[in-house]
């Protein structure tokens, strides 16, 4: 595996961190809630340290673009399924052009 490729995998680790910590959250109750609250910040700080290391091969604008465009969409789809959250047209449109941007700039050769 390539440098190039193994950023990608760091990218992808990195935005499953910060949907971790996104979703905790939910649990850690304005921070009123110990281990939900290191969760949180324990899945932060690694969400940005892993994007620290992709972008030494990747470029920034367009890492920060995936890490911001794919962890918004999966929480979005992780909140309907895990909280019960609505599912309307606006939120599967906006999630549908989230990813179609996501796929886009995939596609530029650079």
């Amino acid at each position: 595996m390539g440098m190039r490729n193994f950023s990608w995998l760091l990218l992808a680790a990195s935005i499953a961190a910060e949907v971790v910590g996104t979703l905790a959250l939910r649990h850690a109750d304005g921070f009123t809630r110990a281990l939900p609250s290191a969760v949180v910040a324990a899945a932060y700080a690694l969400a940005i340290w892993l994007m620290a290391l992709a972008v030494r091969q990747l470029e920034v604008g367009l890492a920060y673009a995936v890490w911001a465009g794919a962890g918004t969409a999966l929480i979005a789809v992780c909140g309907v399924w895990l909280f019960g959250e609505a599912v309307t047209l606006a939120r599967c449109l906006g999630v549908a052009m989230i990813v179609l941007g996501v796929v886009v700039l995939h596609l530029d050769p650079r």
